[in-house]
C-alpha cells in the first residue's frame, strides 16, 4: 500500500515537497527583544463531542476545571471543526485553509500497524504558512505537545519543520491508539519509554477477563503517554522566561482505546457497568467502559487545570489566551457508549459524519479583562478561523492566504459586523455548506446516488427536515459553493466528483 501511495505521489510530480526523507531545518528570523504580546494557549481534545463538557450540558461526567474555564471566558456554541475525522481537522486549524483548499483531507497512513511500520500521516509541505510559523516570526516561543498527524519522522511535515520550537509526543495517529507506547519523540529524537513493552492496541477477547487487575496488566504498562506530555507542557510554561508563547497542545483524550489507571475508575460507579466491552468494535476490551471513557475525560479536565494553574504560578495568567476545543465529534467505536453519555448533546451523527454531531465541537476562550467572563456567543465559526483570529488578537501581521475570517471581535464581546459567508467541508464523496442559519449536505456522490438535504439549524438544529425544496433559491446558492469553493487534489480526490488515480490510492 504504502509503494502505491508512493506511486501515486510520483505521478502527480508531488514528491520532492514532501519527500519522506530528512529536511534541514527552517531558520526563522525572530525578534530578540522581550515583548508584552499575549502567550497563546490551544488545547485540542480529540474526538470529543459537543455534549460532553458540563458547561455543554453534560450532567454525568465531571470536568470542573474546563467548566471554570467556560465561567472566566466565552463559551461559543456554534463552532465548528475543520473536518470529520483528526489529521484534515488538524490541517485547517493550523493552515487556516478549509478542506476544499487544504492540503490534507482526509487520514493517509504512512505505514501499517506493526511495532517495526513506518510512522506518520500525509506530511505538510515545506514552506507551509502554519499558525505556528507566523508566531515564530513575531518572535514567540512556539511548542507543540501531543498527538501531531500531519508527518512522521524525517518528512517535510515534522512540527520543527513547521513553525514549531518543540515538540514532544506522538509524531504517528496510529502510535496514539495505545496510551502506553513503547516510545514518544522529542523533536527529532525517538525517547523509548522504559517499561512499555509493545502489545497491539487493537485486541478482540471471547470472554471477559477477571477483574480490573487483570485487565490492566493485560493493556497497560509503567508510563502512561498523557502524564508525560502533561508534564512536559507544564515544564514548557514555566520556562517561558517572560518571552511571549505559543503551546498547541493537542491531547490524545478521549480517543480510544479505553485505557486509563484503574485509580482513575473510582470517580464513577460501578453501576454503569453490567456489561464489559469485549473489543467488538475494534481498539482495546475493557470491564467497565463507561466509567473508563468517563474517567478519560476527566484526566483531560485534569490537564487543563494543571496548565490553568502553571498560568497563574508563573503570574501569567492575564496575559494569556487560553482556547480549548475539540477536532471533530464523538466516536462510534472503542467501546464508547455515546448514547448513555448523550455525546453529541442531542445532535445528529458522529465522528466521521458531516452531520451536526460530526462537526459542531465544544470552544471556549478565556483572556481576562479582554474576553467577557461567563458570555456565552452563537457566532458562527470553524477552524479555519482560528488562525486569522489569533493573528488579530495578539497584533500580528494577517495570514497571506487563508479561508477563515477572524472573529476576535466577537470573541471580545463586541459587534461583529460580518464572519464567514459560509463554512464548508469535504470528505469521502459528501460535502456540507453552513451559510447562515442553513447547512446543506449533499451525500451519496461515491455512488452515484447525489442526494442534496437542506436545513434551517435554527429552527431544526438535530437535521430532521429536509426544506430544500420549499427554498429553492438557498438550494441553489449553495450548491453553486459547493461545486466551486474547491480545488482538485492529487492525493486526495473527492469520491465521485474528481477521477481516481489507482485502484489503492
Amino acid at each position: 500500500m504504502r509503494t502505491t501511495k508512493l506511486i501515486v505521489l510520483l505521478l502527480f510530480g508531488i514528491m520532492p515537497s514532501v519527500a519522506f526523507s530528512d529536511q534541514e531545518d527552517v531558520q526563522t528570523v525572530r525578534p530578540s527583544s522581550k515583548t508584552s504580546k499575549p502567550n497563546v494557549v490551544y488545547i485540542l481534545a480529540d474526538d470529543l463531542g459537543y455534549g460532553e463538557l458540563g458547561s455543554y450540558g453534560q450532567e454525568l461526567i465531571q470536568t470542573p476545571n474546563i467548566d471554570r474555564l467556560a465561567q472566566q471566558g466565552m463559551r461559543m456554541t456554534q463552532h465548528y471543526s475543520g473536518s470529520t475525522v483528526c489529521a484534515p481537522s488538524r490541517c485547517v486549524l493550523l493552515t487556516g485553509m478549509h478542506t476544499g483548499h487544504s492540503i490534507v483531507r482526509d487520514n493517509w497512513e504512512n505505514g501499517g500497524w506493526g511495532p517495526d511500520q513506518p510512522e506518520g500521516q500525509y506530511p505538510l509541505p515545506s514552506g507551509t504558512e502554519t499558525l505556528a510559523r507566523q508566531l515564530q516570526a513575531q518572535g514567540y516561543r512556539t511548542s507543540a505537545i501531543g498527538k501531531w498527524g500531519l508527518g512522521g519522522p524525517g518528512t517535510s511535515g515534522h512540527p520543527n519543520q513547521q513553525g514549531f520550537d518543540h515538540f514532544y509526543g506522538y509524531l504517528c495517529q496510529r502510535k496514539a491508539h495505545n496510551y502506553y507506547p513503547t516510545h514518544l519523540w522529542r523533536n527529532s529524537e525517538k525517547i523509548m519509554l522504559e517499561g512499555n513493552d509493545y502489545f497491539k492496541a487493537h485486541q478482540k477477547i471471547a470472554e471477559p477477563l477477571e477483574d480490573t487487575a487483570m485487565y490492566e496488566r493485560q493493556y497497560a504498562r509503567e508510563q502512561y503517554a498523557p502524564d508525560l506530555m502533561i508534564d512536559e507542557a507544564v515544564a514548557f510554561i514555566k520556562e517561558s522566561g517572560g518571552r511571549p508563547f505559543f503551546l498547541y497542545y493537542p491531547s490524545p483524550i478521549p480517543h480510544v482505546a479505553l485505557q486509563v489507571p484503574e485509580k482513575d475508575l473510582e470517580s464513577y460507579p460501578e453501576s454503569w457497568d453490567a456489561e464489559p466491552y469485549l473489543g467488538q468494535k475494534g481498539y482495546l476490551p475493557h470491564l467497565r467502559p463507561r466509567a473508563a471513557y468517563a474517567a478519560m475525560i476527566t484526566r483531560l479536565d485534569t490537564e487543563v487545570g494543571k496548565i490553568l494553574d502553571q498560568l497563574e504560578a508563573q503570574g501569567i495568567a492575564d496575559n494569556t489566551i487560553v482556547i480549548f476545543s475539540s477536532d471533530n465529534g464523538p466516536t462510534y467505536a472503542g467501546g464508547v457508549d455515546y448514547d448513555f453519555f448523550n455525546s453529541a448533546g442531542g445532535l445528529r451523527g458522529l465522528k466521521g459524519s458531516l452531520w451536526e454531531g460530526g462537526i459542531r465541537v465544544p470552544m471556549i476562550a478565556r483572556w481576562p479583562g479582554k474576553i467577557p467572563a461567563n458570555e456565552t456567543s452563537d457566532h458562527v465559526s470553524g477552524f479555519q478561523d482560528v488562525m486569522p483570529t489569533v493573528l488579530e488578537l495578539v497584533d500580528a501581521p494577517a495570514a497571506k492566504k487563508t479561508d477563515g475570517v477572524s472573529f476576535a471581535a466577537a470573541l471580545q464581546g463586541e459587534a461583529q459586523e460580518a464572519g464567514s459567508p459560509f463554512l464548508y467541508w469535504e470528505r469521502n464523496g459528501r460535502q456540507a455548506v453552513r451559510m447562515g442559519q442553513y447547512k446543506a449536505v449533499r451525500t451519496g456522490m461515491a455512488k452515484g446516488k447525489t442526494r442534496f438535504q437542506l436545513f434551517d439549524l435554527e429552527l431544526d438544529p438535530a437535521e430532521t427536515t429536509d426544506i430544500s425544496k420549499q427554498l429553492p433559491e438557498v438550494s441553489e446558492t449553495i450548491t453553486k459553493i459547493m461545486d466551486q469553493e474547491r480545488t482538485v487534489s492529487a492525493v486526495f480526490p473527492m469520491d465521485g466528483v474528481d477521477p481516481a488515480l489507482s485502484p489503492d490510492a
